[in-house]
């Protein structure tokens, strides 16, 4: 039994992070043992290298706004662990987290126990208490692939439709080296007759995606093809865009989230909640949609936190987001000078990410450091620095806070200054702003 807050945290943190797969045959052993609840689960599930949190965001607003009661799930968390599961956007109690942890408790002792390979992941435990938790409190879920989808822990039960947002070279250790394996793993989340709705793919990973549909006789509906997007207008801090697919058409919808791909993730939403409105012969209301879609923040996305000057974070963790925040800055802030403040985990494509970022001209780029998550390391600033000794647009601190520091003090109420890299250094950066 645990009986305080630190302690359930303490058991699920203690956990392995991996172990050898066995097909997910552990976890459905682990469910089954708790009752099968994801079996009593209305959900959407969302897969995808990057735009996953965004489309989460944007799926529960809408589902909300027809007056549902809306659970996600979501990794890894900005502030606080609750975030991970949640319901209509609140963050589940620390009460009811103590209560799941001691409901699951003497299930994990068992298969540790007895299970051949040992007992749950720290991943596969907080998956187990969000199934728990969704059965009992929520009318519908949008649920969020850790990594991958194939093999992932959430993948253990049938949605009513599923979303693969983006295919990009990110976790290849995990999922493999070519954009083609990459796909199969996203695509693992495809189940047969369960219509699937599908970003901008690049062809390797497209042909993959519809080859699994196709196998699966799954329904498939592709942005760019079956549904239409066309950006209207690039004017203050929105997007605007119509919307068709099928018997639907939306003109002139706007959300917050700056950048063409949200407008892509906010396509993949919008389509997965009609879909599953239709299945459950459920009317839509344009102006609900319409709200919606424009009330709808994801942190950390781009995120401003202060308006003069103008600092704005983005969790640009891997180099395909690397590369529409580019395009982003390139397309919006031409006229702006740009700061950099650039910290990222040392198991990244970092000198990818930053060889893409020094094509931008009005930049200056500072490379910091941060505490990365347990044990996995961050990249060295100096020993990344040192590959483009030759552009003084490239400096180091070391010190993250001490950087924003010097960053405010030489820039002007015109530039923008971004910071960027590891969710986990955006969320020290939130928490150094927004806290009080």
């Amino acid at each position: 039994m645990v009986e305080n807050y630190e302690a359930a945290l303490g058991f699920i943190h203690g956990r392995t992070k991996f172990k050898k797969s066995d097909h997910l045959n552990r976890m459905k052993k682990f469910l089954a043992l708790l009752g099968d609840p994801q079996d009593n689960v209305s959900a959407i599930h969302v897969a995808g290298t990057n735009g996953k949190g965004s489309t989460v965001a944007f799926t529960r607003d809408l589902l909300q706004s027809q007056g549902y009661t809306v659970g996600t799930f979501t990794s890894p968390f900005l502030v606080r662990f609750n975030e991970r599961i949640s319901v209509d956007g609140k963050a589940i109690s620390d009460g009811d987290l103590i209560d799941l942890v001691n409901q699951v408790q003497p299930v994990v002792a068992d298969l540790d126990a007895h299970y051949p390979e040992g007992g749950p992941t720290e991943f596969e435990i907080i998956t187990a208490m969000m199934f728990l938790y969704f059965k009992n409190h929520v009318d519908v879920a949008v649920i969020e692939v850790g990594i991958g989808g194939l093999l992932d822990s959430t993948n253990v039960f049938t949605p009513a439709v599923s979303v693969i947002t983006t295919v990009g070279f990110d976790h290849m250790k995990l999922l493999g080296n070519t954009l083609a394996e990459i796909a199969s793993q996203k695509a693992g989340i495809i189940k047969p007759h369960v219509p699937v709705v599908v970003g901008k793919l690049p062809d390797e990973a497209m042909a993959v995606v519809n080859q699994t549909a196709s196998a699966h006789q799954s329904p498939i509906y592709r942005l760019g093809k079956e549904i239409q997007a066309p950006i209207k207008s690039e004017a203050g801090w929105q997007e605007k865009f119509d919307f068709h697919f099928r018997d639907f058409n939306f003109k002139g919808l706007k959300i917050s989230l700056l950048g063409d791909y949200q407008v892509d993730n906010a396509s993949c939403a919008l389509a997965a909640f009609l879909l599953y409105q239709q299945q459950h012969h459920q009317p839509v209301v344009a102006a609900n949609v319409a709200r919606s879609l424009d009330e709808t923040v994801w942190a950390g996305r781009f995120e401003p936190l202060h308006k003069e000057p103008l600092i704005v974070i983005d969790g640009a963790h891997n180099e395909p987001a690397i590369t529409e925040l580019t395009r982003l800055l390139k397309q919006r802030f031409s006229d702006n000078e740009i700061f950099i403040l650039f910290g990222v985990l040392a198991d990244k494509q970092h000198d990818k990410m930053l060889s893409t970022l020094r094509t931008i001209s009005n930049l200056h780029i500072i490379l910091t450091t941060f505490k990365g998550p347990g044990t996995r390391q961050v990249t060295d600033p100096k020993a990344l620095a040192a590959q483009y000794a030759d552009d003084d647009r490239i400096e180091v601190i070391d010190n993250w806070q001490l950087a924003i520091g010097a960053v405010l003090q030489r820039m002007s109420a015109e530039d923008l200054f971004l910071i960027t890299g590891s969710l986990y250094f955006i969320s020290d950066v939130r928490a150094f702003f927004l806290e009080p």
